[in-house]
């Protein structure tokens, strides 16, 4: 399955159409991922999105405290990193490959570059991202 097909599963770019998805997919790259191995560390420099091609991970708030929360799992087709695509703030949450996995990585300055030069993309992606947001929001307070 080429890039562009995988990015169109996605639901965050459910939305677009093919010629802004071939874009994204021209600026992604593909990376490698052991099963155990952190992919991305909670309180880390936020400068990169993933899509999850193949393989499973974790989503976890707190790893490796006596307070750990693990806020969902994901496969194929899952995707992280986007709050951090758009606010610039530090990781949420560690992300780790429960086996071999393969990811779609976009650049925050691809990214955004691509959002800059063709608004339309942003405004498709807005209610996707209030659905994750609230959901998280759920997971959270169910933690308390």
């Amino acid at each position: 399955m080429s890039h562009e097909d995988t990015l169109a599963k996605v639901p965050l770019f459910s939305q677009l159409g093919r010629r802004d998805l071939r874009q994204l997919a021209n600026s992604a790259v593909e990376r490698h991922y052991k099963a155990g191995e952190t992919i991305v560390e909670e309180g880390g420099r936020a400068v990169t999105f993933f899509v999850l091609i193949e393989g499973r991970a974790e989503i976890v708030r707190g790893a490796g405290s006596p307070h750990q929360h693990r806020l969902t799992e994901i496969g194929p087709d899952g995707f992280f990193g986007e709050m951090g695509l758009l606010d610039g703030e530090p990781r949420a949450a560690t992300v780790r490959a429960l086996e071999d996995s393969r990811c779609l990585v976009l650049s925050c300055w691809d990214f955004i570059a691509e959002l800059r030069s063709n608004p339309h993309m942003a405004v498709a992606m807005l209610p996707v991202l209030s659905r994750r947001i609230r959901e998280l929001d759920r997971q959270l307070d169910e933690m308390d």
